[in-house]
């Protein structure tokens, strides 16, 4: 697969501390020569034995035999001082001898998780529309904002909080480090989808698997091989990906998939393509994954107000139960295959996290979570605030945390705030998260209590 591949063609790290060691003899120049009279004395064949008293003979060559052992002693002390020496400046540049020293992430050193980086994929669920580089001015859903100001506000970034991790920064925004790749990357754009789109106007899944390649590849040069697949498989990969599938595409009727597919159908086709995705993760040495499902898309505001004059039926809270239904199509199917692949996978953890179920239940008991409008946006103009979206900070409510809805189809920070504490712990929307919570993940066996 794709990391035995890059291995088998990765350039030889030649590893040279032998190769040091064997061309620089070690000397000691400190060391006093031998005099002139002991190495003449030492080298030359005198024929006058006769008259030279064999006790001054021997007395001498015991003498010339205690300095060359001295003279041993020490060249071999500073032989030992010299490698160890070098030994420290190998260790201290690390990668750029051996490849081999890879460091300690915060979270090892500091809380002691089980978590080395935080890698998040997704649509505009995970990315307020800074990740890419032709994102459009105005786009067709006409929210320039959809985020109370910044990528913290939102699900995965408050989940890497908890985890201790700082915030994984946009793919577009990298320097080119490998300290920077080191922290997390976050390769989500606004408006992505699972399934190609064929204009150029946002990303699809497979682009940003391209660019999970293009990181992995650097981790693999930098990294002796061991520590950098030790490295992938304790980092976990945030997948959130399916909202804009079917506001962008299906319910929009692009490329006719509305006419060509049924919802269930619809919802195969996404299904079997993040399958497939999270089957070349695992084979790239992932072993640690979040993927969330697809908000109640039937009650968001711009969905709300596009049929506000259809004969579409709502149920008692306003939504459009149609829509509802063909998002819970995908939900439940992603969440059985998911379990499957929990079964089939070795070593593998995949966690399902129920975003729908999570903000069904606030919609329809909103004042127990401390919210008190589930059907207007925060920021936007019109009916629900959802003719005109997001386009200006100036149009925000004066309380966004009393909203569920931020714009035409994202959730607020508070709402967000919420999903964040119940998929760490449970509480207080219990079990959205299955088959274990995310603080499980990050601290297996209750680590975290000791």
């Amino acid at each position: 697969m794709f990391v035995n591949r890059v291995m088998g063609g990765r350039i030889g790290l030649v590893d040279i501390s032998a190769q040091i060691f064997t061309d620089n003899p070690l000397k000691d120049p400190t060391l006093p020569a031998l005099s002139t009279k002991e190495t003449q004395f030492h080298t030359r064949n005198e024929p006058k034995t006769a008259v030279r008293n064999k006790e001054e003979t021997k007395g001498n060559q015991s003498f010339i035999a205690k300095r060359l052992e001295i003279r041993t002693a020490t060249s071999r002390r500073a032989a030992m001082a010299f490698l160890y020496l070098l030994l420290a400046i190998l260790m201290s540049l690390g990668g750029l001898v051996h490849g081999q020293f890879l460091p300690k992430t915060p979270s090892v050193v500091e809380n002691g998780s089980h978590v080395s980086a935080l890698y998040i994929m997704g649509d505009s669920s995970v990315d307020c529309g800074k990740n890419s580089l032709f994102y459009p001015f105005l786009h067709r859903n006409l929210s320039l904002l959809p985020c109370n100001g910044s990528d913290s506000t939102l699900l995965p970034h408050l989940l890497a909080q908890k985890m201790g991790l700082p915030n994984s920064p946009p793919f577009y925004r990298q320097n080119g480090s490998i300290e920077g790749l080191r922290k997390g990357v976050n390769y989500g754009s606004a408006h992505a989808t699972i399934i190609s789109p064929r204009s150029h106007s946002h990303q699809s899944f497979n682009q940003q698997l391209r660019q999970v390649y293009e990181t992995f590849q650097l981790l693999l040069l930098q990294y002796r091989e061991d520590r950098a697949q030790d490295f992938i498989k304790s980092s976990i990969f945030y997948l959130s990906f399916g909202k804009d599938d079917y506001v962008d595409l299906f319910l929009r009727n692009a490329s006719g998939l509305m006419l060509k597919y049924s919802g269930q159908e619809f919802a195969h086709i996404l299904v079997n393509q993040m399958v497939n995705a999270i089957r070349i993760l695992y084979d790239a040495n992932v072993r640690k994954i979040i993927s969330t499902g697809v908000l109640p898309l039937g009650c968001t505001p711009r969905v709300v107000w596009e049929w506000y004059n259809s004969t579409a039926i709502r149920d008692e809270k306003g939504c459009v139960e149609e829509i509802n239904e063909l998002v819970l199509q995908y939900n439940t199917m992603l969440n059985e295959r998911i379990v499957e692949l929990n079964v089939e996978l070795p070593d593998a953890q995949i966690i399902f996290c129920d975003v729908y179920q999570g903000m069904m239940e606030v919609i329809t008991n909103p004042t127990v979570s401390g919210f008190s409008d589930t059907k207007n946006a925060c920021c936007g103009l019109g009916l629900h605030g959802a003719e005109i979206g997001c386009v200006s900070a100036e149009m925000t409510c004066d309380q966004s945390s009393a909203h569920v809805w931020w714009d035409l189809y994202n959730p607020t920070q508070a709402l967000n705030s919420l999903l964040a504490d119940s998929a760490w712990s449970g509480y207080p929307l219990p079990g959205i998260c299955r088959p274990i919570t995310v603080q499980d993940l990050v601290y297996p066996s209750g680590s975290h209590l000791t």
